[in-house]
């Protein structure tokens, strides 16, 4: 070996005469050779180095190949040419010397060429010395690196693992971080087992690479005789460090994997909780044995692996029973509704690394009601977690008993949050409750806390409809604010009424009204069909990977084909509301056009007007008005104005002057037929139209 680092020796012209003292301190020889005669001169300390006794070596450089190998005296030679020919002031190289006893020993001589004033050489002077010790040392620092640096390679290997590990959710999610190319590999494996305990068996549910899964071995039991089923029966590793340890200890198995050309392998019990779990093995294809370090590497390495695992079935559980929470608290189907096409759908949001956290209080529904009309529900209770999904169950169930015992749509909002206040949780509920008469279009709609609905139109064209709101379901109660407007709006047919949790909405930094903007735009570009609308959506909602669900709902109103009866509509009118007023006013011309009372439409609506005045006027309190479409005898549009007043209508005649007075006069003359029921503690006018039937 060359010495890269030599110096220029720093002698006297008239050296070896006066050697320097420190050189036999450090046992170093000096020789002096001279170019032009050939001697080559050695000190004492020069011929013990050699193992040379003076009368041995007679000055001459070729009297040394008896103690320099000749592939060694060949390199010297070579180097020491090229240095005198490239103009090098000194040269230095590590050789072998053969001792008296035939023994080699490392020897390191460093020499100075001297020139004349033409550059040509004409003196060597230099130094030699025994070099075992130093390169002994070297070796010792150069193994003990290497051996540092395998080890730290190896604990890397274990953090990176063990950090990739940190992220997995799913038994799958182990698998794949183990077969990852940064992961097991650097270990030098070729190939990776794993396989968990189910009750007396081991289920294998990982193997690799591909090709060299052994037949029979899916499932086995832990007193097979295995080296998996070993470790699982006795907690302990099983380390195997030659093809013949493997082929004595486990005949069964080893004449599958001689193809593998398995050298050595690692089995691993993957204990969790002091019990064992399931088990690993690495095979190797060119090792034999395990140091103490690799064996304490690879047992830390499965240690971290079964904690992983443990979390990660752990976390599955979790997730199957959240998944079968949230199917039994949603519907499990949707009715068909004549004159409409439905679509629902669910994603449950990504919270990671959180246990339990796939399940939430969104929910949808859908309500058959009488006369035709359908409630439509969407809501979200907040929270995360299997309470919010056993609340969110509870409120939909009495959401669906209160729109199907006939209240209206306010006071369905209004007992809802009275329900969910009255309940032992601290949870609150925002709600949107659509009421929709298919026959006629109307829809009303009640807020609480919740998103405004949307609608899409045949063109595509997306508008969001604004709907006055109470506060979410719960609080409303607690504050004693259960006042909850209805907002009507009309659903032509082709057109799609689509109401959402915000999860569909809301994006990490962005405003509420920009996620609505957006949504907009990806509700006007979908398609038609509300199936592949709903999919298009949710789809894209499963793209942002939101932490939040998703509940959706679309309905579209598809055009009548033949004439539709038994429609009923009703509207909740508040004393003082002008908007809840003009709201039942919108209902009334819409719904009675929709049925097709023709010449009649003005006069109902001016009788309807009449009784809800009077009404207000006279209860000082609230009404209720309903219409019906009936047949029958004819077909006829039946008006009910419901008042808590048990005080009977009276007519009256009406001076000249009156400017009131002639209601009833104005029922009896404009209507068929008219009368009133007692109602409970209150009472009911009504009255009935006929109305020619349809071309």
């Amino acid at each position: 070996m060359v010495d890269r680092g030599a110096s220029a020796l720093s002698l006297p012209d008239d050296w070896p005469a006066h050697p320097d003292p420190i050189l036999a301190l450090n046992r170093m020889g000096s020789f002096d050779w001279d170019l032009d005669s050939g001697l080559f001169h050695m000190d004492a300390q020069a011929h013990e180095i050699f193992d040379l006794r003076p009368d041995e070596f007679d000055g001459h450089p070729e009297s040394l190949a008896c103690r320099v190998p000749a592939a060694e005296g060949y390199r010297l030679d070579t180097l020491v040419a090229q240095a005198m020919k490239d103009g090098s002031e000194n040269y230095g190289a590590y050789f072998r010397l053969r001792c008296r006893d035939g023994s080699l020993r490392w020897t390191h001589t460093q020499g100075y060429i001297r020139r004349d004033e033409t550059g040509r050489p004409r003196r060597i002077i230099g130094i030699v010395r025994d070099a075992t010790q130093e390169l002994s040392e070297i070796a010792t620092r150069r193994e003990r690196a290497e051996a540092d640096e395998a080890r730290r390679q190896q604990t890397n290997v274990v953090q990176l693992t063990t950090a990739a590990l940190a992220h997995a959710r799913t038994v799958q999610d182990v698998i794949d971080v183990l077969k990852d190319t940064h992961g097991l590999t650097h270990l030098g494996a070729t190939s990776l087992v794993m396989g968990l305990v189910e009750a007396d068996r081991i289920r294998l549910v990982a193997e690799g690479p591909a090709g060299s899964f052994v037949p029979g071995t899916r499932v086995t039991g832990i007193d097979e005789p295995y080296p998996m089923s070993e470790v699982v029966r006795t907690l302990t590793p099983r380390f195997i460090e030659s093809p013949q340890e493997f082929a004595d200890g486990y005949p069964v198995l080893w004449p599958h994997i001689t193809d593998l050309d398995i050298t050595s392998a690692a089995y691993l019990p993957l204990i969790a909780q002091a019990r064992p779990i399931g088990a690993m093995g690495l095979l190797y294809s060119d090792r034999s044995g395990f140091s103490a370090d690799e064996r304490n590497v690879l047992v830390a390495l499965g240690s971290s692996i079964a904690q992983s695992l443990q979390r990660a079935m752990l976390y599955e559980q979790e997730k199957d029973l959240a998944t079968g929470l949230q199917q039994a608290m949603l519907p499990r189907t949707i009715p068909s509704v004549p004159g409409a096409d439905v679509a629902v759908r669910y994603r449950a949001g990504t919270a990671a690394g959180t246990l339990g956290r796939d399940i939430g209080g969104d929910w949808y529904d859908l309500i058959p009601l009488p006369g035709g009309r359908v409630g439509a529900v969407i809501g979200d209770v907040q929270g995360h977690d299997t309470h919010a999904a056993a609340v969110m169950g509870q409120l939909r169930i009495v959401l669906r008993a209160y729109a199907a015992e006939g209240h209206t749509p306010a006071a369905v909002m209004a007992r809802a949050s009275v329900f969910l206040h009255e309940l032992d949780t601290d949870r609150f509920a925002t709600c949107l409750y659509a009421e929709a008469d298919l026959s006629t279009g109307v829809v009303q709609v009640v807020r609480a806390g919740h998103i405004d609905p949307l609608v899409r139109r045949p063109d595509g064209t997306c508008r969001r409809v604004g709907v006055e709101g109470g506060l979410p379901l719960g609080l409303s109660a607690e504050f004693g604010r259960l006042d909850y407007p209805v907002g009507t709006l009309e659903l032509d047919p082709g057109h799609t009424l689509l109401l959402c949790t915000d999860g569909l909405v809301e994006q990490p930094g962005a405003d509420l009204d920009d996620g609505m903007r957006t949504l907009m735009a990806l509700v006007a570009d979908g398609p038609d069909d509300v199936r592949e609308l709903a999919d298009r959506l949710i789809d894209a909602a499963g793209e942002r990977d939101g932490d939040d669900d998703v509940a959706l709902l679309l309905l579209r109103r598809r055009g009548l084909d033949a004439p539709q009866s038994g429609g009923r509509l009703q509207q909740h009118v508040r004393l003082g509301d002008p908007e809840a007023l003009s709201g039942a006013r919108h209902m009334i011309r819409a719904a009675v056009r929709a049925w097709g009372a023709g010449e009649r439409a003005d006069e109902i609506e001016l009788v309807a007007d009449e009784l809800i005045t009077n009404a207000l006027m006279h209860t000082e309190g609230s009404a209720v008005v309903t219409l019906r479409a009936l047949t029958g005898s004819g077909r006829r549009v039946r008006v009910e104005v419901e008042d808590s007043s048990s005080a009977l209508p009276r007519r009256r005649e009406a001076g000249e002057s009156g400017v009131s007075g002639r209601g009833l006069l104005l029922v009896e003359r404009l209507t068929d037929v008219w009368g009133v029921e007692a109602r409970g503690g209150g009472k009911c006018v009504w009255c009935e139209f006929l109305v020619r039937e349809r071309a």
